[in-house]
């Protein structure tokens, strides 16, 4: 442990900054997620006609590597976005539960 501690005291502050913001641009949202997948998705297809169309199937391999990257991108964002809508409408149902009028007591 004194070992890091050292290693990371040797970083300058901006790096160990600008190691910080890398670890948090890991975490995609859904929406970065399904167009960056169907992005992938698109630019597989041209890879693959393009090798079609000169013979090279090097290029052929490497578009279907990209298209395949690109539909589990696409799933990735579709279970992102469909974890998100149970978890904020399981969290409309206990606001509602808790901030449920109460009948008003009568002073009688």
């Amino acid at each position: 442990m004194e070992k890091f501690r050292n290693i990371r005291a040797g970083i300058p502050f901006i790096l160990r900054a600008g190691m910080r913001r890398s670890i948090k641009e890991d975490v995609m949202g859904s929406t970065s997620d399904k167009a960056k997948g169907l992005a992938n998705q698109a630019a597989g297809k041209v890879k693959q006609g393009v090798g079609k169309a000169v013979g090279n199937d090097r290029l052929r391999v490497e578009g279907g590597a990209q298209e395949a990257k690109g539909k589990v991108q696409k799933i990735v964002g579709d279970v992102k976005s469909a974890a998100k809508d149970v978890t904020n409408k399981a969290a409309a149902a206990i606001n509602k539960k808790l901030l449920k009028p109460r009948p008003a007591c009568s002073p009688f």
